[in-house]
Protein backbone atom coordinates (compact mmCIF):
# COMPACT_ATOMS: atom_id res chain seq x y z
CA UNK A 1 0.00 0.00 0.00
CA UNK A 2 1.03 3.50 -0.92
CA UNK A 3 2.52 5.44 2.42
CA UNK A 4 0.92 8.29 1.64
CA UNK A 5 -2.53 6.36 1.34
CA UNK A 6 -1.78 4.42 4.28
CA UNK A 7 -1.33 7.78 6.50
CA UNK A 8 -4.47 9.21 5.34
CA UNK A 9 -7.06 6.30 5.98
CA UNK A 10 -4.90 5.80 9.67
CA UNK A 11 -5.54 9.97 10.25
CA UNK A 12 -9.35 9.26 9.24
CA UNK A 13 -10.04 6.45 11.13
CA UNK A 14 -8.16 8.02 14.27
CA UNK A 15 -10.39 10.96 13.48
CA UNK A 16 -13.20 8.86 13.55
CA UNK A 17 -12.63 6.70 16.71
CA UNK A 18 -11.99 9.95 18.67
CA UNK A 19 -15.50 11.45 17.87
CA UNK A 20 -17.17 7.89 18.10
CA UNK A 21 -15.85 6.35 21.15
CA UNK A 22 -15.89 7.85 24.27
CA UNK A 23 -12.04 9.23 26.14
CA UNK A 24 -11.52 6.82 28.61
CA UNK A 25 -9.47 8.31 32.08
CA UNK A 26 -6.88 6.40 33.48
CA UNK A 27 -6.79 5.55 37.35
CA UNK A 28 -3.88 4.52 39.47
CA UNK A 29 -1.12 6.05 37.44
CA UNK A 30 1.05 5.55 40.88
CA UNK A 31 1.48 2.34 40.30
CA UNK A 32 3.41 2.92 37.23
CA UNK A 33 6.65 1.70 38.14
CA UNK A 34 8.81 4.61 36.67
CA UNK A 35 10.63 2.55 34.26
CA UNK A 36 9.79 0.95 31.09
CA UNK A 37 6.99 -1.83 31.82
CA UNK A 38 4.75 -4.27 30.20
CA UNK A 39 1.06 -2.51 30.82
CA UNK A 40 -1.50 -6.09 30.29
CA UNK A 41 -4.90 -5.52 30.18
CA UNK A 42 -8.31 -6.83 28.91
CA UNK A 43 -9.14 -6.42 25.37
CA UNK A 44 -12.54 -4.85 25.61
CA UNK A 45 -13.50 -5.85 22.07
CA UNK A 46 -12.03 -2.68 19.81
CA UNK A 47 -12.39 -0.53 23.53
CA UNK A 48 -8.81 -1.70 24.47
CA UNK A 49 -6.55 -1.09 21.30
CA UNK A 50 -8.56 2.48 20.53
CA UNK A 51 -7.81 3.33 24.17
CA UNK A 52 -4.43 2.01 23.76
CA UNK A 53 -4.07 4.67 20.51
CA UNK A 54 -5.34 7.56 21.67
CA UNK A 55 -5.57 7.92 25.22
CA UNK A 56 -2.88 6.04 27.14
CA UNK A 57 -0.49 8.45 28.55
CA UNK A 58 3.05 9.11 27.52
CA UNK A 59 5.69 7.10 25.19
CA UNK A 60 4.15 3.56 24.44
CA UNK A 61 3.60 0.64 21.52
CA UNK A 62 0.84 -1.97 21.39
CA UNK A 63 1.22 -5.62 20.35
CA UNK A 64 -0.98 -6.05 17.39
CA UNK A 65 -1.48 -9.13 15.62
CA UNK A 66 0.55 -9.43 12.52
CA UNK A 67 -2.43 -10.79 10.44
CA UNK A 68 -4.14 -7.32 10.76
CA UNK A 69 -1.15 -5.80 8.65
CA UNK A 70 -1.01 -7.80 6.08
CA UNK A 71 -3.28 -7.59 3.11
CA UNK A 72 -3.78 -11.09 2.33
CA UNK A 73 -4.25 -12.58 5.60
CA UNK A 74 -7.09 -9.84 7.39
CA UNK A 75 -10.16 -11.30 5.64
CA UNK A 76 -9.61 -14.61 7.06
CA UNK A 77 -8.04 -13.60 10.69
CA UNK A 78 -10.73 -10.81 11.07
CA UNK A 79 -14.03 -12.58 10.62
CA UNK A 80 -12.53 -16.04 13.01
CA UNK A 81 -11.41 -13.45 15.76
CA UNK A 82 -14.00 -11.06 15.25
CA UNK A 83 -17.47 -12.31 13.79
CA UNK A 84 -17.64 -16.06 13.94
CA UNK A 85 -19.81 -15.86 16.70
CA UNK A 86 -22.58 -13.90 15.18
CA UNK A 87 -25.64 -15.28 14.19
CA UNK A 88 -26.28 -17.32 11.24
CA UNK A 89 -28.67 -15.20 9.90
CA UNK A 90 -26.18 -12.40 9.66
CA UNK A 91 -22.77 -13.92 8.89
CA UNK A 92 -23.38 -13.34 5.77
CA UNK A 93 -23.01 -9.87 6.04
CA UNK A 94 -20.14 -9.96 8.39
CA UNK A 95 -18.36 -11.83 5.61
CA UNK A 96 -18.77 -9.32 2.88
CA UNK A 97 -17.28 -6.84 5.53
CA UNK A 98 -14.21 -8.98 6.36
CA UNK A 99 -13.64 -8.23 2.76
CA UNK A 100 -13.89 -4.62 2.40
CA UNK A 101 -12.04 -3.94 5.37
CA UNK A 102 -8.17 -5.27 4.83
CA UNK A 103 -6.92 -2.01 3.00
CA UNK A 104 -8.75 0.04 6.21
CA UNK A 105 -6.78 -2.55 8.76
CA UNK A 106 -3.10 -2.42 6.80
CA UNK A 107 -3.55 1.35 6.54
CA UNK A 108 -4.53 1.52 10.10
CA UNK A 109 -2.38 -0.62 12.27
CA UNK A 110 0.73 -0.25 9.81
CA UNK A 111 0.70 3.22 10.94
CA UNK A 112 -0.60 3.16 14.74
CA UNK A 113 1.85 2.87 17.38
CA UNK A 114 1.74 -0.66 16.52
CA UNK A 115 4.44 -3.89 17.40
CA UNK A 116 3.46 -6.62 15.04
CA UNK A 117 2.73 -10.15 16.34
CA UNK A 118 3.75 -13.19 14.65
CA UNK A 119 2.88 -16.96 14.92
CA UNK A 120 5.45 -18.59 13.84
CA UNK A 121 9.16 -17.92 13.99
CA UNK A 122 8.90 -14.73 13.28
CA UNK A 123 8.02 -14.00 16.75
CA UNK A 124 11.61 -13.13 17.29
CA UNK A 125 11.40 -10.09 15.71
CA UNK A 126 8.22 -9.23 17.64
CA UNK A 127 10.58 -9.68 20.61
CA UNK A 128 13.52 -8.07 19.09
CA UNK A 129 11.23 -4.40 18.50
CA UNK A 130 9.82 -5.20 21.58
CA UNK A 131 13.23 -4.77 23.46
CA UNK A 132 14.11 -2.36 21.42
CA UNK A 133 10.98 0.07 22.31
CA UNK A 134 11.50 -0.65 25.84
CA UNK A 135 14.95 0.14 26.32
CA UNK A 136 13.98 3.65 24.05
CA UNK A 137 11.86 4.34 27.08
CA UNK A 138 8.22 3.37 25.61
CA UNK A 139 6.11 0.81 27.36
CA UNK A 140 4.74 -1.83 25.97
CA UNK A 141 0.60 -2.25 25.85
CA UNK A 142 -0.53 -5.96 25.46
CA UNK A 143 -4.05 -7.55 25.32
CA UNK A 144 -2.99 -11.54 26.06
CA UNK A 145 -7.22 -12.84 26.16
CA UNK A 146 -8.03 -15.74 24.22
CA UNK A 147 -11.58 -17.35 23.30
CA UNK A 148 -11.09 -19.37 26.57
CA UNK A 149 -13.64 -18.22 28.70
CA UNK A 150 -12.30 -17.43 32.42
CA UNK A 151 -14.88 -15.75 34.84
CA UNK A 152 -17.12 -12.94 33.74
CA UNK A 153 -14.57 -10.89 33.60
CA UNK A 154 -11.43 -12.50 31.22
CA UNK A 155 -10.57 -14.74 28.78
CA UNK A 156 -7.99 -16.76 29.46
CA UNK A 157 -4.40 -15.04 29.14
CA UNK A 158 -1.92 -16.40 26.22
CA UNK A 159 1.78 -16.45 28.41
CA UNK A 160 3.45 -16.42 26.19
CA UNK A 161 4.42 -12.42 25.78
CA UNK A 162 6.26 -13.18 29.65
CA UNK A 163 9.25 -14.02 27.50
CA UNK A 164 9.85 -11.24 26.65
CA UNK A 165 11.22 -10.51 30.63
CA UNK A 166 12.97 -13.76 30.68
CA UNK A 167 14.62 -12.15 27.17
CA UNK A 168 15.25 -8.42 28.85
CA UNK A 169 16.69 -9.58 31.38
CA UNK A 170 19.62 -11.57 29.32
CA UNK A 171 20.10 -8.38 27.33
CA UNK A 172 20.23 -5.34 29.91
CA UNK A 173 20.24 -7.26 33.33
CA UNK A 174 16.84 -4.88 34.25
CA UNK A 175 13.93 -7.26 35.35
CA UNK A 176 10.33 -6.25 34.13
CA UNK A 177 7.24 -4.91 35.87
CA UNK A 178 3.84 -6.08 34.24
CA UNK A 179 1.42 -3.53 35.29
CA UNK A 180 -2.00 -5.22 35.51
CA UNK A 181 -4.97 -2.91 33.90
CA UNK A 182 -8.50 -3.33 33.72
CA UNK A 183 -10.54 -1.26 30.73
CA UNK A 184 -14.44 -0.31 31.91
CA UNK A 185 -15.63 1.26 29.17
CA UNK A 186 -18.92 1.93 30.74
CA UNK A 187 -17.60 3.78 33.32
CA UNK A 188 -15.13 5.62 31.15
CA UNK A 189 -12.16 4.74 33.01
CA UNK A 190 -8.66 2.30 32.91
CA UNK A 191 -7.58 1.52 36.31
CA UNK A 192 -3.92 0.12 36.81
CA UNK A 193 -3.29 -2.06 39.75
CA UNK A 194 0.47 -3.18 41.46
CA UNK A 195 3.13 -4.30 39.29
CA UNK A 196 4.72 -7.67 39.34
CA UNK A 197 7.59 -8.31 38.75
CA UNK A 198 9.67 -11.02 36.44
CA UNK A 199 12.14 -12.67 38.81
CA UNK A 200 14.94 -14.03 36.64
CA UNK A 201 15.93 -16.86 38.82
CA UNK A 202 13.28 -18.78 39.43
CA UNK A 203 12.47 -21.09 36.11
CA UNK A 204 10.82 -19.24 32.95
CA UNK A 205 7.82 -21.92 32.95
CA UNK A 206 7.09 -21.29 36.71
CA UNK A 207 7.29 -17.69 35.96
CA UNK A 208 5.07 -17.67 33.56
CA UNK A 209 2.13 -19.13 35.57
CA UNK A 210 3.12 -17.04 38.14
CA UNK A 211 2.85 -13.55 36.51
CA UNK A 212 -0.45 -14.00 34.44
CA UNK A 213 -2.11 -15.62 37.57
CA UNK A 214 -1.13 -12.13 38.94
CA UNK A 215 -2.36 -10.35 36.38
CA UNK A 216 -5.52 -12.33 35.81
CA UNK A 217 -6.45 -11.79 39.86
CA UNK A 218 -5.50 -8.31 39.90
CA UNK A 219 -7.67 -7.77 36.63
CA UNK A 220 -10.29 -9.52 38.39
CA UNK A 221 -9.81 -7.97 41.79
CA UNK A 222 -9.97 -4.16 40.22
CA UNK A 223 -13.27 -5.03 37.97
CA UNK A 224 -15.16 -6.82 41.11
CA UNK A 225 -14.23 -3.88 43.29
CA UNK A 226 -15.89 -0.94 41.04
CA UNK A 227 -19.87 0.08 41.28
CA UNK A 228 -21.56 -2.68 39.79
CA UNK A 229 -21.52 -2.25 35.44
CA UNK A 230 -21.63 -4.22 32.35
CA UNK A 231 -18.23 -5.61 31.23
CA UNK A 232 -17.55 -5.49 27.68
CA UNK A 233 -16.25 -9.07 26.93
CA UNK A 234 -13.12 -9.97 24.52
CA UNK A 235 -15.80 -12.13 22.67
CA UNK A 236 -17.65 -10.23 20.05
CA UNK A 237 -21.86 -11.16 21.78
CA UNK A 238 -24.52 -9.30 21.58
CA UNK A 239 -24.59 -5.94 23.98
CA UNK A 240 -27.75 -8.16 25.86
CA UNK A 241 -25.10 -10.49 27.07
CA UNK A 242 -22.46 -8.47 27.86
CA UNK A 243 -22.08 -9.89 31.31
CA UNK A 244 -22.10 -7.66 35.22
CA UNK A 245 -18.86 -6.80 36.85
CA UNK A 246 -20.31 -9.15 39.67
CA UNK A 247 -21.11 -12.06 37.97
Amino acid sequence: MNSFVGKAIYKTARGLAWLIFPRIRVEGLDNMPGEPCIVVGNHSQMYGPIFGEIDFPGPRRIWCASEMMNMKEVSAYAFADFWDGKPKSVRWLYKILSHLIPPISVGVFTNALTIPVYRDARIVSTFRETMNRLSEGDNIIIYPEHAQPHNAILCDFQAQFIDVAYFYRRQTGKELCFVPMYIAPKLKRAYLGKPVRFDGGAPIALERERIKACLMDEITAMARALPEHRVVPYVNVSKKKYPSSRD
